[in-house]
């Protein structure tokens, strides 16, 4: 549990940074591409095994990595055009309403349990989790250019369920930390092309502040993946049971953060969405 909770803590951290970003006029793209080395370089540093690059290539997870580096970077950018053309309310739904595809694929592919109170406890989940993200003036544009918001979501979900299967199929717990600079390593090297092709059409300004937050921003971000990983290696939770509890857990967290950090508006319909994320995680949870 201790994993699990280290986890939501790291995720809810990285929406503080990107807020943080918009206060101090970090751009965001140039920090993430920083990012993705910082939480590479660490990743290898908490690798208490000889790095062989040539077993690295040759491992059965190497191809998912690559993969995995390609999605988050590629996510990451649908994840910008949705919160720009649709509204954040909508970009945030699509991507937190993704863990269905993790829980079925837990449920099916590896007999998790199932019943009643675990059914309930999702399906309140994921009412809790639209109510959470709607915005009064973004709810209307729910249906406009709906094809972002499904590469979204099906983008989320595939991110999540991929590094389940790669988890429980391919990785031992000291391959964790590899593992995961191998992913953050990719994407920095897709990251820093997209870079290279930006500067060759348009001047980019480079500021000092972009270190300093792709330094904080990797960090968090190395250990939110690190500790879900160590979460979902622990047979003390289903993988259907911390998805949902991760995901409700950071939305219902980072809504109270953003009401008592940032004066954020909280409305009614946002409170009963808090209100029954708590009782999602108490029923799935104790299922």
């Amino acid at each position: 549990m201790i994993y699990l909770l280290l986890s939501i803590t790291a995720s809810t951290l990285i929406f503080i940074i990107f807020k943080l970003f918009d206060k101090y006029k970090v751009d965001t793209l140039q920090a993430i591409v920083v990012n993705y080395i910082v939480a590479c370089l660490f990743g290898v540093s908490q690798y208490d095994s000889k790095i062989d690059l040539i077993e690295i290539s040759t491992s059965k997870w190497f191809y998912g990595a690559i993969g995995l580096g390609f999605l988050f970077i590629a996510i990451f950018n649908v994840m910008a055009l949705t919160a720009q053309r649709n509204g954040l309310s909508v970009a945030s739904v699509a991507s937190k309403m993704s863990v269905i595809i993790p829980i079925t694929f837990g449920i099916f592919a590896y007999n998790e349990g199932v019943g009643i109170q675990k059914i309930t406890g999702i399906i309140i989940a994921l009412i809790a989790v639209y109510l959470t993200s709607l915005r009064t003036k973004t709810t209307t544009n729910i249906t406009k250019g709906i094809w972002l918001p499904i590469i979204l979501f099906f983008g989320s979900g595939v991110i999540d369920t991929s590094i389940k299967f790669i988890e429980t199929t391919y990785l031992s717990n000291n391959g964790i930390p590899i593992f995961s600079a191998t992913i953050f390593c990719f994407a920095f090297i897709i990251g820093s092309l997209l870079l290279i092709y930006k500067a060759s059409t348009n001047k980019i300004n480079f500021k000092p502040n972009v270190l300093v937050g792709g330094l904080c921003l990797g960090l968090v971000n190395y250990f939110s993946i690190y500790y879900l990983l160590k979460a979902l290696n622990h047979d003390s939770l289903e993988s259907s049971t911390l998805f949902t509890v991760n995901n409700v857990a950071i939305v219902m967290v980072s809504t109270l953060l953003g009401l008592i950090v940032f004066k954020e508006h909280i409305s009614r319909i946002n409170w009963i969405g808090i209100s029954l994320a708590v009782i999602s995680i108490v029923l799935v949870t104790l299922a």
